[in-house]
């Protein structure tokens, strides 16, 4: 793609989503979104290979129809209050129509089945983009809107989520599906705790968003896409494949890794709620999501492709390229658990 091309796009992207940060207005804050989903098509399409066409034409679709909703419950809330405000969200009917309209956006069950097809059609640094930048937006507006709409409706999305993520990745063999469900899992754990505590669902975002970082570029250095291609992973970068490793136990939760720490925050926070039975039913949840993420780890690592021992295959050649993004990541992914009491101060 031209650099000026790319620039442009890449700048519309972060455009759309200050627009969606910064306003207030319904209008502007769907102009916003609008513009997030426009920016990103392009960066979708440009391989002009049919899953990827196909990809493109399910998001816009869904996205489309995300935004439609999302005006109408403005517009109805406006008709009926008088305001525009975002924060003037008084209507209950605009309110369930908000909240089912961003779930549409970010992929979240039970209006979830676009995401893993559209991931699965993109390459791995569009499929980047997606799972984390484009989530920003509508969370923006969820951290606005969290006073005003029904926990109930948000904590039965949640724990949909989270078995729905788990129970779809437990049969997949392609990387970009299992991270998609990843993505769900993540996303549900986000949108339970948002209405009880929305600086434990931004710190959830932000670690979800580094784990993820982490994975896409990992297994775009290993040029891998099915789970069969990561079991060399270990001739070709034994490092990498040890990061690799810790990575998915993280995005397990397990400690003293990084992932540990939200889930074990929000968990607390859901019993101080009295909220005994969600809490178990997504502990026990998570325990699904374990499962796919430790098939990774034990393809990656105990498992070696059978090949020649004499043979010389593309696959021997050594990594050499560094990524600064990449082990940046990744050490946040590891070693951020000793920092939490920092982090919730400053997300206070």
């Amino acid at each position: 793609m031209n650099p000026l091309v790319l620039s442009l796009l890449i700048l519309s992207l972060g455009l759309g989503t200050t627009i969606t940060f910064l306003g207030s207005h319904w209008l502007l804050i769907w102009m916003g979104l609008e513009i997030n989903t426009m920016a990103i098509i392009p960066l979708m399409i440009y391989q002009q290979h049919p899953r990827a066409v196909e990809a493109t034409t399910k998001y816009f679709l869904t996205q489309a129809t995300a935004s439609a909703l999302l005006l109408f419950a403005g517009t109805t809330n406006a008709w009926m209050t008088g305001q525009w405000n975002i924060t003037d969200l008084l209507y209950p009917t605009s309110a369930t129509l908000i909240t089912l309209a961003l779930a549409l956006k970010i992929g979240l069950a039970p209006v979830h089945f676009w995401l893993p097809e559209v991931i699965q059609g993109l390459n791995l640094t569009t499929g980047l983009i997606l799972s984390t930048w484009q989530k920003l937006a509508p969370f923006a507006i969820l951290l606005q809107l969290y006073p005003l709409l029904n926990p109930n409706i948000l904590i039965t999305m949640g724990i949909s989520s989270i078995i729905v993520g788990g129970w779809g990745g437990l049969n997949q063999t392609q990387l970009r599906k299992i991270l998609a469900y990843s993505s769900i899992a993540h996303l549900g754990w986000m949108i339970t705790i948002i209405h009880f505590a929305p600086n434990l669902a931004l710190l959830n975002l932000i670690i979800y968003i580094i784990m993820t970082t982490s994975m896409f570029l990992i297994f775009n250095l290993l040029n891998s896409m099915k789970i069969n291609s990561i079991s060399i992973s270990t001739t070709k970068a034994p490092l990498l494949s040890i990061m690799a490793l810790m990575i998915l136990l993280s995005l397990g939760g397990l400690p003293p890794l990084s992932g540990f720490m939200p889930k074990w925050l929000i968990l607390q926070e859901l019993t101080k709620q009295d909220l005994f039975i969600p809490a178990t039913i997504m502990a026990l949840g998570t325990l699904l999501s374990l499962f796919f993420y430790l098939r990774l780890c034990y393809t990656m690592t105990l498992t070696f492709s059978p090949a020649p021992i004499f043979s010389f295959s593309s696959w021997q050649t050594k990594i050499t390229q560094t990524n600064t993004l990449t082990v940046i990541s990744t050490s946040m992914s590891l070693l951020l658990l000793p920092l939490t009491p920092t982090l919730l101060m400053l997300l206070q």
